[in-house]
This record gives structure tokens, sequence and C-alpha cells, in this order.
């Protein structure tokens, strides 16, 4: 199944391949105060490929924080956090934001709760290898 998805302003944009088509989509609302403040609720299919295409980089804020393991991308132009990406021993992984989500996918969402507090950075990166996606391309646009 193909699942679209985009910023509000459409400044980033993804496809992402989920193989194979699901039955529901799991979408993880981290407890932490940055996505709750955002209302971001996560979701990642390992087995599948992720491309996101980025029209203007110089919009696209990455933040990152005290394990500096993940950055979230941000468009500065409407504020939206569509993607997640962690680089893992050379390889980028990432997740996609579930409320960026377009389409009829949204009526597979099945919403859980997720606390990943005092996780250890090896334990964090070792589920990210398992539950993120791994086929990721960044496409980003000549400014």
């Amino acid at each position: 199944m193909q699942i679209l998805g985009r910023c509000r302003c459409g400044n980033i944009s993804f496809t992402l391949d989920w193989t194979p088509d699901p039955v529901a989509i799991p979408a993880r609302a981290c407890s932490c105060s940055f996505c709750v403040a955002h209302s971001a609720a996560w979701t990642a299919c390992s087995s599948g490929k992720l491309m996101v295409r980025i029209k203007r980089p110089t919009l696209v804020t990455r933040h990152s924080f005290a394990t500096e393991t993940a950055q979230f991308h941000i468009c500065a132009s409407c504020g939206d956090i569509p993607i997640v990406t962690s680089q893992i021993d050379g390889r980028v992984y990432a997740v996609v934001n579930t409320r960026m989500l377009q389409g009829s996918a949204t009526a597979l969402l099945h919403y859980e709760s997720a606390s990943f507090d005092g996780e250890s950075v090896a334990a964090r990166l070792e589920r990210r290898r398992r539950h993120w996606i791994a086929d990721v391309v960044i496409d980003e646009d000549s400014v």
C-alpha cells in the first residue's frame, strides 16, 4: 500500500510503500513534552520503503535532543514535523508522523501511547533497527 503524507504547506512530503498491505497501522503517541506539544504520533513499517521529498531544504530545521540519536525534520514554513530520522551504523532509519498522512490510510490508524523514558541509548538504537523504516531516500531540491 502506498501511503502519502506531507506537512501542511507541502514543503516536506513522503511516500511510504507499506509492504505487505497493512490491516492496521500502529500509531505510537510518545509521551515526551515535545511530541505532546506537537500532537505527534509515529509509525513505521520495517519492511517498507520511504521516499521523502524536500522542496525547499533551507526551510527545514533538524532538531536533536540530548542523546543526539535522532533528527526531527521540522518545516520552518508551517511548523509541522513529518519525519524523524536516525543514522545507525551508516544507514538512515525513519518514522513518519501519522498526523501528516493523507487518504484512506488514516482509517487504518490504531493509536497507542508510548514512553521511552529510561531507555538506554543502545536499547533505543536497537529498537529503531528492528522497527523503523530502513529503506529511506531523502531527495532535496536544489536551491
